[in-house]
């Protein structure tokens, strides 16, 4: 999931310099849920490995 955040990054950067401002929009929209929706995942891994250990 970090990947497809991280694609989307490098395609809003990408139409970011090239004009589109609507694209680069959507596509810095998109990779700033699957970052935020990855590092929830995150924390909640964490959460329950460190419950599983106790």
């Amino acid at each position: 999931m970090l990947y497809y955040a991280l694609v989307f990054l490098v395609i809003a950067l990408i139409a970011g310099v090239l004009g589109f401002s609507g694209i680069a929009g959507a596509s810095a929209g998109i990779a700033q849920i699957l970052f935020f929706l990855f590092l929830a995942f995150l924390v909640i891994s964490l959460i329950v490995g460190l419950i599983r250990r106790v």
